[in-house]
C-alpha cells in the first residue's frame, strides 16, 4: 500500500518508518506541525527530521508552518483534551488532503507512537478524516517501539524534545517542574 506518514518529530518517526517498510508498504513522510512553538523549536525539529530522512532514505514533504491557522483552530478554553483533539485534527486533515491530492492510498501518523497521546481519539479522528477524503487510515499501535526508537535517536545524536511542541504543553511542563521543585524544597 502507498502510505503517507505524518511525522511529528524524528524520534517518533523511527519505529513507524521501520515497521511500515518491513511490512512492505511504499512510504513517504509529511512534516506538518504548526503547533510547534517557538519557531526556533519548529526549525530544530524540522532539521532533525531532514537529517533522519536522509539517513533512513525516506522522502519527506514539508508542509506550511500555518501558525495563524493553528491558533484559529485551537481556541484554548482550559480543556486539555479539546485543544489536543483540535490540534490532532488539523494535522491529520492536512496530511489526508496532501495524501489524496498526491495519489496515496492511506495515511497514518507518528502520533500513534507516543505513549503521551490518546491513541483512541487519534484513531477516531484519523478514520473520520479518511472517510471524508475517501482514503484509508492505517492504524497500528506504534507505541510498542517508542522506547527502543528513542534510545536509537539518542544514540544517533537526534534531538529528543521534552514537550509535544505547543505553548500550552511547554507552560504545563515548566509549571509541573516548578511545583515538584517547590515540593522538594518545602520538605
Amino acid at each position: 500500500m502507498n502510505v503517507l506518514l505524518h511525522i511529528c518529530c524524528a524520534p517518533c518517526a523511527i519505529y513507524p518508518v521501520e515497521s511500515l517498510k518491513k511490512a512492505g508498504h511504499k512510504l513517504a513522510g509529511f512534516f506538518y506541525n504548526p503547533n510547534i512553538h517557538p519557531y526556533s523549536e519548529y526549525l530544530k525539529r524540522r532539521a532533525e527530521v531532514e537529517k533522519y530522512s536522509k539517513e533512513s532514505s525516506l522522502n519527506v514533504i514539508y508542509g506550511e508552518y500555518d501558525l495563524e491557522k493553528y491558533f484559529q483552530i485551537v481556541a484554548y478554553d482550559g480543556k486539555i483534551k479539546d485543544r489536543c483533539q483540535e490540534c490532532w485534527w488539523l494535522r491529520l486533515v492536512n496530511t489526508a488532503k496532501f495524501a489524496k491530492e498526491n495519489g496515496f492510498e492511506a495515511f497514518t501518523t507518528t502520533l500513534l507512537a507516543s505513549p503521551y497521546q490518546d491513541q483512541d481519539i487519534i484513531k477516531t479522528i484519523g478514520e473520520d478524516v479518511a472517510a471524508k477524503c475517501e482514503l484509508k487510515f492505517y492504524f497500528e499501535d506504534f507505541r510498542l517501539g517508542f522506547k527502543v526508537a528513542h534510545d536509537k535517536a539518542r544514540a544517533a545524536g537526534i534531538y529528543c524534545q521534552n514537550y509535544c511542541g505547543c505553548l500550552f504543553s511547554e507552560k504545563e511542563r515548566i509549571e509541573e517542574k516548578e511545583q515538584k521543585k517547590k515540593g522538594k524544597i518545602g520538605k
